[in-house]
């Protein structure tokens, strides 16, 4: 599954349809002036894609969100968790696209300069900013319906005992949903082309196998996805590339770790499942 579909001669460009620009930059003109074929990913489509570079954090989170929740079911109503988001866009994409009621909760992000963002996208009745860290959650039992986390897990999820923590915020037949950096089988040995790009970090990118097994321990979750997203390290790559070209932050280390792997470990994990 890719998310941004290949097509010969491709060059990464950003014209997109903007059928939403956040208050903040209503009065000035998107400065990516080139368009990338989204057709994959008609949501995040419509959003100024200044507004995204402006705020990110890391990997496109819209374009990491819709492919997730394309393997989620979202209604107007339902309560989710935004378990590290970061600078709150996951948050309000998913408030603006499906309807629902966000808990949008970080440690590194303020839970103030989230407040911000989400006032100016008129989301203040459905996004509700939180400041905690991700083992110490302020929420009762059973409150959420669903639990998201974009790019983010694996920072916290991979211990053995978090699941047990974190499951029980969710309701009897409600959904957990991940999307991660990942690979597409373990090793023991770090191949020799990754092997200087490879920190400590990278130990916590795990294949759809891993995830699979990890989440189905002792019943807690049924897991009903659990996939490799094979084009996945070109649009992190690609990403990355267009924030250097417009003189927004990025990370050179990722583009040249990238460039070697060019796909054969490296992309994103996407793994669904429900509590029983």
């Amino acid at each position: 599954m890719s998310l941004i579909p290949r097509t010969a001669g491709f060059e990464l460009s950003f014209t997109l349809t903007r059928h939403w620009i956040p208050e903040e930059n209503h009065d000035r003109p998107s400065r990516p002036s080139a368009r990338l074929d989204a057709a994959a990913l008609p949501r995040s489509a419509h959003y100024d894609p200044e507004w995204v570079l402006t705020h990110l954090m890391g990997p496109n989170p819209l374009w990491l969100t819709e492919s997730l929740t394309d393997r989620m079911q979202l209604r107007p109503g339902l309560r989710v968790l935004d378990l590290g988001c970061g600078t709150a866009l996951s948050s309000i994409f998913l408030a603006r696209e499906f309807g629902v009621q966000v808990w949008a909760t970080d440690l590194w992000i303020s839970a103030s300069d989230n407040w911000e963002r989400i006032r100016a996208a008129g989301l203040q009745d459905r996004v509700f900013p939180i400041h905690a860290e991700a083992h110490a959650l302020p929420f009762a039992a059973g409150f959420f319906d669903a639990v998201i986390s974009v790019d983010a897990f694996h920072y916290f999820g991979t211990d053995d005992l978090y699941l047990g923590y974190l499951a029980p915020f969710i309701r009897p037949g409600g959904q957990l949903g991940l999307i991660s950096p990942g690979v597409r089988d373990e090793f023991t040995v770090v191949p020799e082309h990754l092997a200087p790009y490879w920190g400590p970090d990278a130990w916590s990118y795990h294949s759809p196998h891993w995830w699979r097994r990890h989440w189905s321990k002792g019943g807690v979750l049924e897991v009903k996805s659990a996939e490799f997203l094979d084009h996945g390290w070109q649009e992190w790559r690609d990403w990355n590339l267009l924030c250097q070209r417009h003189g927004y932050s990025f990370y050179q280390p990722d583009i040249d770790m990238l460039t070697a792997d060019q796909g054969r470990h490296l992309g994103f994990t996407q793994v669904v499942a429900v509590r029983p």
